[in-house]
């Protein structure tokens, strides 16, 4: 049977010229936006050493991650499945600085199952970090440019929501739970599953107070009110959990305040990257999507294995998923055709215009398609004054 050579793998897609041309305009401009706000740009290895590339990121990383064996050394290797920990890396062993750095980034990322309302598993991932300031003032710095990010791609409607993987590891912490108990808890409230929760509490007989407390994550989400809400349950909280829904709170007035318009949600059960993750977590969506269009948050330390140890919070997208959401137009500007003659003074006009900005096409001998299928509307003509452009 003849195989179909064209097929690619399923969640591996070519870029067009029109998409590409699309995607390079966001990344100019994203970069450039970066730019403005310091955000300094670092290009990391596609692939490197896997205990390198998975340190401190948990399990979930470990699982998209494709691996295979370096033939020069017989070490594992790892095609990276998120830059954030690379970027973690640089600034923890290469930059070594003792004052905030800011740092961007934008490259392939290849996972080994699709993630994302998309169902690609090569991603084109693009993001922020700030490293080494541990105050509220820098989460909000990465939310507000996390907005602007997304505006600018033209993503319309944006709401954000907010958690903090505080609340529940100090609660998990108040009921001593061991690192099965944990996971298996975890699970559950990924789900939202209440009736489960509470099973599993009971089964493990803690304390009723904490037992209580743990079961009503599930019901604080919704608008600001929840934080308010969250502080009359959680009253009887360890300290640690205290001072995560005061961050919180301080966060989300900062952020209210600098972006007046912007909608938020809160979710004290949302854990997404519980596990490398210190402090306040957040995402932003947009109506009809079910999933994530951009997310981040805090995770002070991660540096450490790499030795120095920083407070650290930024987030990511994926660039193609902004492409295809926003759906812009950027077609080419209109061309213009010149004659393909070794004439100097074609070829000195030729350079000018291009330097100038204007897309010039040289039509080849024997070339069937007119000005028009070539996209140009304008075509270069000698006269008795040199080479001029004149209207096709």
């Amino acid at each position: 049977m003849k195989s179909n050579r064209w097929l690619l793998p399923e969640g591996i897609e070519e870029v067009l010229p029109q998409q590409a041309r699309q995607l390079e305009v966001m990344r100019r401009g994203l970069l450039d936006l970066f730019e403005s706000w310091g955000y300094e740009l670092v290009m990391p290895p596609f692939i490197e050493y896997i205990d390198s590339l998975l340190t401190g990121t948990g399990n979930d990383l470990d699982l998209q991650t494709f691996k295979l064996t370096d033939q020069l050394t017989g070490r594992m290797m790892g095609v990276r499945a998120d830059m954030t920990p690379q970027v973690a890396r640089i600034d923890a062993h290469h930059l070594k600085s003792t004052a905030p750095t800011r740092l961007c980034y934008l490259g392939t990322v290849l996972h080994t199952r699709p993630d994302g309302f998309a169902g690609s598993r090569s991603l084109l991932q693009v993001g922020a970090e700030l490293f080494g300031h541990a105050g509220i003032e820098s989460d909000v710095e990465v939310l507000s440019l996390m907005v602007e990010t997304l505006t600018q791609a033209g993503i319309e409607n944006l709401y954000l929501d907010l958690g903090h993987v505080g609340v529940y590891r100090g609660l998990v912490d108040q009921a001593g739970l061991d690192a099965d108990q944990e996971a298996v808890l975890f699970d559950a409230l990924q789900r939202k599953a209440k009736p489960e929760i509470s099973e599993l509490l009971n089964d493990w007989s803690l304390p009723k107070a904490v037992a209580q407390m743990l079961t009503k994550l599930t019901d604080l989400n919704g608008s600001e009110s929840v934080l308010t809400e969250a502080g009359n349950v959680l009253k009887k909280a360890s300290k640690p959990v205290q001072q995560a829904l005061d961050n919180l709170q301080q966060i989300a007035t900062l952020l209210q305040q600098r972006l007046p318009d912007l909608k938020l949600h809160y979710d004290l059960a949302e854990l997404r990257g519980y596990h490398y993750h210190t402090g306040a977590v957040f995402a932003a969506y947009v109506p009809g999507r079910g999933q994530a269009i951009a997310q981040g948050g805090r995770y002070d330390g991660i540096g450490q294995a790499f030795g120095l140890s920083r407070p650290a919070t930024g987030f990511s997208t994926d660039l193609r998923i902004l492409a295809i959401l926003t759906q812009q137009s950027n077609d080419l500007p209109a061309g213009i055709l010149a004659p393909a003659e070794g004439d100097a003074e074609l070829q000195a006009t030729v350079k000018e215009l291009r330097a100038a900005g204007e897309r010039v096409i040289i039509e080849l001998p024997g070339q069937q398609d007119d000005a028009t299928a070539l996209g140009c509307d304008r075509q270069l003509v000698k006269n008795t004054q040199g080479w001029e452009v004149k209207p096709i």
